[in-house]
């Protein structure tokens, strides 16, 4: 998904500062470069894709983490406009959820969610599901072995 000289994009969707300090601290731990961004809630979320006002010279992420429960603005809403937008619709959205509901995975996976993660309890496990992150999307060696896999 990105060259080893660039720095891959990510945005993570998620209000709970408890869970973005263990994302970030899990992401510290990678091989990668990249740089996360932070959006506190759905609306916040959809000015910086559109790159609206104080956004603007933000670039589009290469990887969206989406939280379900957001405030302003509902996950599954932001997921919505995403997938709708032609701009949008083929950055790779992975739902990191509180919720192991089968009714929230099928909703996400309609609305075209690449993923579906429920956030672990322990640190050991997030730092594991970043590293899966990594792996599958972000390792260009992986991807090669994959497309040839596939074709």
């Amino acid at each position: 998904m990105t060259s080893k000289n660039r720095v891959a994009e990510i945005l993570l969707i998620e209000d709970n500062l408890g869970d973005v300090l263990l994302t970030k601290e899990a992401f510290r731990s990678t091989h990668f470069k990249y740089n996360l961004r932070i959006a506190k809630d759905g609306d916040e979320a959809l000015k910086m894709l559109s790159r609206q006002g104080q956004f603007n010279e933000s670039p589009l992420p290469d990887l969206i983490l989406l939280d379900l429960s957001l405030p302003k603005i509902d996950g599954r809403e932001v997921l919505e406009k995403i997938k709708n937008n032609s701009t949008l619709k083929d950055i790779p959205v992975i739902i990191l959820s509180g919720s192991a509901a089968e009714s929230d995975m099928t909703s996400s996976y309609d609305l075209h969610a690449n993923s579906y993660v429920v956030k672990p309890d322990n640190f050991d496990d997030l730092k594991e599901i970043v590293t899966s992150i990594e792996n599958y999307w972000f390792n260009k060696q992986n991807h090669n072995t994959l497309d040839k896999t596939i074709h």
